[in-house]
């Protein structure tokens, strides 16, 4: 593979790859809210079940039940898209480093 001198668009093209870095982890925080939040709410159902009557309040269960399991399932698919675009763009910021010979740059820093 033949070595190239790098140049301020290859530093511009690692620090976009960076940002789009930093909105995946954004976005992977988010997510880890997201997916927590129905723990919390069948936490708070669970010590509070003894003060009502489950198959009384089945009108209100039943959809948040349903609302709970719809978050936990979009909060593992943020996770699991955030976690693929870190891995893509780690690949991506490592082939730039190869085809250009940055070693020496990185390692003086």
């Amino acid at each position: 593979m033949i070595k190239k001198e790098f140049s301020s668009d290859v530093y511009n093209a690692i620090s976009l790859l960076l940002a789009e870095k930093r909105t995946s982890l954004a976005i992977l925080r988010t997510a880890i809210a997201i997916f927590t939040l129905p723990i919390s709410v069948f936490t708070v159902l669970i010590a509070t079940s003894r003060y009502y009557d489950v198959m009384a309040s089945l009108h209100f269960i039943i959809p948040l039940l349903t609302i709970c399991i719809l978050l936990i399932i979009f909060g593992a698919y943020l996770i699991l898209r955030s976690f693929k675009r870190i891995k893509d763009v780690d690949h991506k910021i490592q082939e730039i480093k190869k085809q250009y010979n940055m070693k020496d740059i990185i390692d003086s820093c």
